[in-house]
């Protein structure tokens, strides 16, 4: 029975190796895959064809090296070569597949995942918002430890004029859309449009509007922009909370935490930094 227990036991330390090593390979992936995708990684951010040698060197590797995988990806259509020229690009079937990304990706869906993550570094309430029939909508938020007094609701419409929200989206939004709901606005308040520029101007200048106390005296807020594809204002990130636990500085930590993540759900919904 000793022999057989010892058996046993080294028949499960096998076993228990075996599954070491194979989650290990599963984690270690394919080198030559993450190699080759130097290429088309440099492809992607490089606005016009490249010879070889170039973008061998931008990719870290020998021309010979580089010519191997691209010949490859030429024959799947990751990858295209000018029969003139000898350069390089991205392939047709490199389009079908972002065009299948773009198709199926959820703005909304991938911002109400980000924000869990978000509230938890951060601790203020947090929210979406999209434009609605009647203007800037939030439809999803997520309450910080000490809620605000002024806390989100779903389907709240955020005045333009009085809120982080709201001068995002005048901000940012074609003055098509968001012109009714302005000449409201202003002649509620018996202002002009010159009266409010500025104030967009520079939600323009720092790339995220920010309010303290305008809408409710003790309540400060951000909203920083979410981008689509087409460079297009998708969605707003929103973060309030109370005078006195709220960071308003621009490049605080609440600041700097919303654009991180604005960032990398613009990247996810195809825009590219720095086309505005």
């Amino acid at each position: 029975m000793p022999s057989n227990a010892r058996a046993t036991g080294d028949e499960l330390d096998l076993d228990t190796s075996d599954a070491d090593a194979s989650e290990e390979k599963a984690r270690s992936g394919i080198q030559s895959i993450e190699v080759g995708f130097r290429l088309l990684d440099v492809l992607t951010h490089e606005p016009r064809a490249m010879m070889l040698r170039d973008l061998a060197q931008r990719a870290g590797m020998s021309p010979a090296k580089a010519h191997r995988y691209l010949v490859s990806f030429v024959r799947l259509g990751l990858a295209s070569q000018d029969p003139l020229t000898g350069r390089y690009e991205l392939g047709g079937f490199a389009l079908q597949m972002g065009l299948a990304r773009l198709a199926r990706v959820d703005g909304v869906k991938l911002a109400r995942i980000a924000l869990a993550e978000l509230r938890e570094r951060i601790d203020q309430t947090v929210g979406i918002a999209v434009w609605g029939n009647q203007g800037p909508t939030v439809v999803h938020w997520m309450e910080s430890s000490y809620p605000a007094k002024a806390s989100l609701k779903l389907g709240d419409v955020m005045p333009l004029l009085s809120s982080a929200t709201g001068l995002l989206f005048a901000a940012y939004l074609p003055r098509s859309k968001t012109q009714p709901l302005l000449d409201r606005e202003l002649a509620a308040k018996k202002q002009t449009l010159a009266d409010v520029e500025p104030l967009l101007a520079d939600v323009r200048e720092h790339g995220a509007a920010r309010v303290e106390g305008m809408l409710l005296p003790t309540i400060h807020a951000f909203c920083t922009p979410v981008f689509d594809s087409t460079g297009e204002l998708a969605l707003g990130l929103i973060a309030l909370g109370h005078e006195g636990a709220f960071d308003t500085r621009w490049g605080g930590d609440i600041d700097a935490a919303l654009r991180e993540c604005a960032r990398g759900l613009s990247y996810e919904l195809g825009y590219e930094a720095g086309e505005r």
